[in-house]
């Protein structure tokens, strides 16, 4: 049960990454996959983090504290998006990093894909980098609400051919259609309990 949510502070490098003390969930995902609706969507809050049409809004590590400092969400800056420059994507890429390494309060990574698109290069980078490190992880569909329930079970399929996992692994979710928020919940409860 999310009661409380609030905006804490943005960080731009990896050297300034926070301890709260408190345990975090990561949330990842490629530009435009709908994570700052998705943050909204489960906060109750429409402008809790900034959503915006153009993709690649997230430059910066944004964390959100949730319940008093029960728990934070840490946003991180969405990957692959074609249209920003070279060193800029690498900026991304080691503060991504630096995040992941240096966490010591990181209990969970909410990877987000959108359900309507095969998982790409980058998302399976970045679970192959989970893997690495032994950082357990949640895939979850966004953006459910722009396909008819034949083409997601279908679609569900595909990414978890794409990611090789199973497709009951996979928790889908359209904030449009507030669909999905009960499983986050009850896995968010899960891994507070440590399970």
């Amino acid at each position: 049960m999310i009661k409380q949510a609030k905006f804490k502070i943005s960080v731009a490098e990896a050297e300034k990454i926070q301890n709260y003390g408190a345990p975090e969930i990561a949330i990842a995902g490629k530009s435009n996959v709908g994570k700052s609706s998705f943050i909204n969507f489960l906060t109750n809050q429409s402008k809790l983090a900034k959503t915006s049409s153009a993709p690649g809004r997230t430059r910066l590590i944004n964390y959100f504290e949730i319940n008093g400092g029960e728990y934070y969400f840490v946003d991180l800056p969405g990957y692959g998006y074609a249209k920003v420059a070279k060193e800029e994507k690498q900026k991304w890429g080691s503060l991504i990093e630096g995040y992941l390494e240096a966490s010591e309060n990181l209990v969970n990574v909410f990877v987000l894909v959108d359900i309507r698109r095969e998982p790409s290069d980058d998302d399976r980078m970045l679970l192959g980098y989970l893997y690495q490190y032994s950082i357990p992880f949640t895939v979850i569909a966004t953006k459910a609400d722009k396909l008819s329930k034949q083409a997601a079970k279908k679609s569900l399929q595909t990414i978890a051919a794409g990611l090789s996992i199973g497709v009951d692994n996979i928790i889908v979710t359209s904030s449009e259609k507030k669909l999905g928020k009960e499983e986050v919940l009850k896995r968010i409860d899960q891994l507070l309990k440590g399970e």
